[in-house]
């Protein structure tokens, strides 16, 4: 029997380390081929060159589409997306695949899911009907490219609740939970052992792990937004905390993020240590830490990772800003504005406070079903090409009664 040809496009690190369980799962079922598309802050140096995680996991790459953002304007996401669109479907073009796979809400993902679904390629949309209404533009293109796809596959119930009233099919959406999840539950991440090693951290003081990215709808404020984090990190950094720093996005404002984040390193301050990417392995070798109640390890800034990966670890998270209001999140969570003593003053809860930890290592995870990928790939490899599956109709039509629709 012949295999399908399953394009998956990733365009960032973050995304990368989410569709790891998707592409391996693709990769083992007997009925799947994929083709990876490599494009975004992958290729860029400035963002960790994440090119060699992926190479390192063991997969080829079949296309790397180069897309320039210079991650300090919104001029330029528009020009990148424009030529995300050209250079994917010349990728596609050479790929020739049955499916597409595109993830969440990136400029880099809404390109290609532009590209595939304009070559009648029937295209998977992973992590639709989430919200984040906080100032990002993430919700905006999230939506479109759920409107754009010809499958749905969600993170939770409330998701695709959303996507339905959206007018999309009962039959093309699709329930799976959170795909990192898998991993994670199979222990695919660094051992506290190599965590040490790689970053040279005293376990018996408290450890912070901080990313934050710039907000696209007012990027032009992101330096301002990022130093009150910075100044709090400097205090805590006094009280002997580890303090772990990554490198933002590449959207708009990210570029300001990143001189401050220079600026910082610069200093030499002990127990600061600033990366480009820590890589997913490593990453959540990090989160992992507060499985063990005498670790104190804290997620601070604004990354969704913040308020989807940490529940499964029983990592408390400090979420700074407005980034991810309105994504479902568990007790874990502090939230906090943009103020130096507002950060610090949760950041101590997280790593002082006994019970709170034994809180977070306790509580539900809002976004564990278990197996995505697996249930992903094996409706990938059984629903029916045909015409109908490209063809989509809106359930919610709308009824005319004396010359007005109710």
């Amino acid at each position: 029997m012949k295999k399908r040809i399953i394009a998956v496009f990733t365009g960032n690190r973050a995304e990368y380390g989410l569709q790891f369980p998707i592409l391996k799962a693709i990769d083992n079922h007997p009925q799947l081929d994929y083709r990876l598309i490599v494009s975004g802050a992958h290729l860029d140096k400035n963002f960790g060159n994440t090119l060699k995680e992926i190479l390192n996991d063991g997969f080829h790459i079949d296309a790397e589409v180069k897309i320039d953002m210079d991650a300090n304007s919104l001029e330029s996401n528009v020009q990148a997306i424009g030529k995300g669109i050209i250079s994917v479907g010349e990728a596609l073009k050479k790929i020739q695949p049955d499916m597409m796979v595109v993830y969440a809400d990136r400029f880099e993902g809404f390109a290609a899911v532009i590209a595939s679904t304009q070559m009648n390629i029937p295209t998977a949309h992973i992590e639709g009907g989430d919200l984040t209404e906080g100032g990002a533009l993430d919700d905006s293109v999230r939506h479109a490219m759920t409107k754009l796809s010809h499958l749905h596959f969600t993170t939770n119930q409330q998701a695709s609740n959303r996507v339905l009233a959206m007018g999309e099919e009962s039959w093309r959406v699709h329930t799976v939970g959170f795909p990192a999840i898998d991993m994670i539950s199979e222990g695919n991440y660094a051992t506290s052992k190599e965590v040490v090693e790689s970053l040279n951290i005293d376990l018996n003081r408290p450890i912070v792990l901080f990313t934050q990215h710039s907000i696209t709808t007012e990027f032009n404020l992101s330096a301002d937004q990022i130093k009150p984090s910075i100044d709090a990190l400097k205090e805590l950094a006094k009280y002997k905390v580890n303090i772990i720093v990554t490198y933002p996005n590449n959207d708009a404002g990210g570029l300001s993020i990143m001189k401050e984040l220079e600026s910082l390193d610069a200093l030499l301050i002990d127990g600061i240590q600033v990366h480009r990417s820590l890589g997913r392995y490593l990453y959540h070798g990090v989160l992992a830490l507060s499985r063990e109640g005498k670790n104190r390890v804290v997620c601070v800034g604004n990354s969704s990772s913040g308020i989807k990966e940490t529940p499964i670890f029983g990592c408390p998270t400090v979420n700074i800003g407005s980034r991810q209001q309105g994504r479902l999140r568990g007790q874990n969570v502090i939230d906090v504005d943009y103020k130096k003593e507002l950060i610090i003053k949760a950041v101590m809860k997280c790593t002082k406070d006994n019970e709170f930890r034994k809180t977070c290592r306790e509580i539900d995870n809002p976004y564990y079903l278990g197996d995505a990928g697996d249930k992903i790939a094996k409706i990938l490899a059984k629903i029916p090409l045909d015409t109908s599956l490209v063809r989509k109709r809106m359930t919610l039509k709308g009824e005319c009664h004396d010359g007005w629709f109710q």
